[in-house]
């Protein structure tokens, strides 16, 4: 999952990026209303949640979202906020938040909301993924093969959950790029293709019989067909 943070506190903004990456999030901020509504227009399909602050320069949290919801984006976004009124909250969802969080508020509080936030979309997705002999929890960042538990580095798993939850289609590298990594991503690099082979190995996926298909020259296809066994 990957999450945009619009907040114009560096020292928190930073603060929520690592704690969040430490959940298994991919994270990018900016720090200011004007470069946060540019970033949803241009690369909304990039992320799957907005953690917007609502006093920010330049441009308030409550006219970007309400911006951006004119232009039919329709990206989960959670708010914080100083203003805790009714009026205010009903306002901010009028606007088209999704959720809003009052400030000072537990890192614990914002990843519940976070949690809560994204199983609400149209498309319910299946709290666990098994594919492949492969089951993966989101909930507790597992991935097991039978009884047998895979360790995974963050990155690698959530290479490995973005390839299952798009199974039997091929997904071109620029589109893993975009939702594993983070913004300032080296697009002419070749960590993808790396951490596929990394993840390969990981899960036991050799030359014979492959669960990760390599679509030579565009991308990346994981096989529902096959079927991984580790004993």
């Amino acid at each position: 999952m990957k999450i945009l943070i619009v907040e114009d506190q560096e020292n928190l903004a930073k603060l929520l990026r690592d704690a969040l990456k430490k959940e298994g999030y991919t994270v990018d901020y900016v720090g200011d209303g004007e470069v946060g509504q540019r970033r949803i227009e241009v690369h909304h399909k990039d992320y799957d949640l907005v953690v917007l602050d609502l006093m920010l320069p330049k441009r308030d949290g409550f006219e970007v979202c309400k911006n951006i919801r004119k232009l039919g984006i329709s990206i989960p976004i959670l708010v914080l906020t100083a203003k805790d009124s009714e009026e205010d909250k009903v306002s901010l969802l009028n606007a088209g938040a999704d959720d809003y969080l009052v400030k000072p508020f537990s890192f614990q509080e914002l990843v519940a909301r976070i949690r809560a936030v994204s199983r609400r979309p149209k498309i319910v997705l299946p709290s666990k993924l098994s594919l492949s002999g492969l089951e993966l929890d989101p909930s507790n960042k597992t991935v097991r093969i039978g009884k047998k538990e895979i360790k995974l580095t963050l990155t690698e798993y959530r290479l490995l959950e973005y390839l299952m939850r798009h199974p039997d289609q091929m997904v071109k590298r620029e589109d893993i790029a975009s939702k594993v990594w983070d913004f300032n991503f080296d697009s002419f690099s070749n960590i993808v293709d790396v951490y596929v082979s990394r993840l390969r190995k990981k899960i036991g996926d050799g030359k014979d019989k492959q669960v990760i298909k390599t679509m030579h020259g565009e991308g990346y296809k994981i096989e529902s067909k096959e079927h991984i066994q580790i004993s």
